[in-house]
């Protein structure tokens, strides 16, 4: 029986990030403190399901919902008069009810204030392919190549860069993307790196104590040696950030060129051996409903089973 894209994984949680402290005290210990890990729930109770009761809700939440984009990209174009509410203008944080005609650079909105559970599926993305929707240069997307969303679009949460290759998770639900991507809730990014050379036990322990780069301090939670062969060798490294190349920055640091970097995890989601480079895997409801209240984020009290991937083989 092939094995799930979920694990158990720490779960996620939003802290106070206090800024203009980059050179406050560091204690790796207090980073590697015991956590009560998270068990995927087998059932759901109608006490343990977390529903909002407010008949309105934010804007910019209720537009990343129904798929238009992130929320940080909502806030951006209701700032940008994109947006209109009734036919005047939106402004950032106010409320919309069920009554509220949405209208998105002319088009019409359709918000659903009910509980759905989004769509989350994920790709094996190639090195040679980006991450963007709209590229110059026409290179190969990841966007190319996948399924039609209805009344929405696929928003991919995280990137990685040109030359990464590994674990893309796609979903309907900006919310959703929203709380893995931002960074007060520390969630874990594992990779599989490739380098010429071998780390000495110092630099290890730099690595995860915390090194200067020019965009401020950035550290690894873990790094563990895994082999290799020859001059190659092998590292599992695991960070909390989503910086632009961070992890080869940080290699770089050390004096090492990395030659293959492979994201094999995100969050509670693993990447498949099975899903081999340009491949993808729709996640099934109940996988996505223990997703989702990893999160903190609302599941609806009965799961859709009309779903290709819930049906049974």
């Amino acid at each position: 029986m092939p094995s799930s894209p979920i694990r158990r994984s720490t779960k996620p949680r939003a802290t106070s990030v206090k800024k203009g402290l980059p050179d406050a005290p560091h204690d790796p210990a207090a980073r590697h403190s015991p956590k009560k890990p998270y068990s995927a729930p087998v059932e759901q109770t109608e006490a343990e399901i977390k529903v909002d009761t407010d008949a309105s809700q934010k804007l910019q939440k209720m537009l990343a919902s129904a798929g238009m984009g992130s929320r940080r990209d909502m806030e951006s174009r209701i700032e940008a008069g994109l947006v209109t509410v009734n036919g005047e203008k939106a402004s950032l944080g106010m409320r919309v009810g069920a009554t509220d005609k949405v209208m998105l650079e002319g088009r019409h909105v359709k918000l659903n204030f009910e509980v759905e559970l989004p769509r989350i599926l994920i790709y094996h993305k190639r090195e040679g392919e980006i991450v963007s929707r709209d590229d110059p240069k026409a290179r190969t997307t990841v966007f190319d190549a996948l399924p039609r969303v209805r009344n929405g679009k696929w928003i991919a949460i995280g990137r990685l860069d040109f030359n990464t290759e590994g674990l893309l998770i796609f979903t309907t639900s900006g919310e959703l993307a929203n709380r893995l991507m931002h960074p007060s809730f520390e969630v874990e990014r594992e990779y599989s790196v490739r380098i010429m050379g071998e780390l000495s036990q110092e630099q290890m322990r730099s690595m995860t104590a915390g090194i200067m780069l020019d965009d401020g301090k950035a550290y690894f939670e873990r790094i563990a040696e895994m082999g290799g062969e020859g001059s190659n060798r092998w590292y599992q490294v695991i960070i909390k950030e989503g910086r632009n190349r961070e992890v080869r920055r940080m290699f770089e640091a050390m004096g090492m060129m990395v030659s293959r970097l492979i994201r094999v995890r995100f969050g509670m989601v693993n990447l498949p051996p099975r899903i081999k480079r340009g491949q993808m895997l729709e996640l099934e409801s109940v996988q996505v409903a223990s997703i989702l209240k990893w999160v903190d984020l609302p599941v609806p009290a009965q799961l859709p089973q009309n779903r290709p991937q819930d049906r049974k083989r």
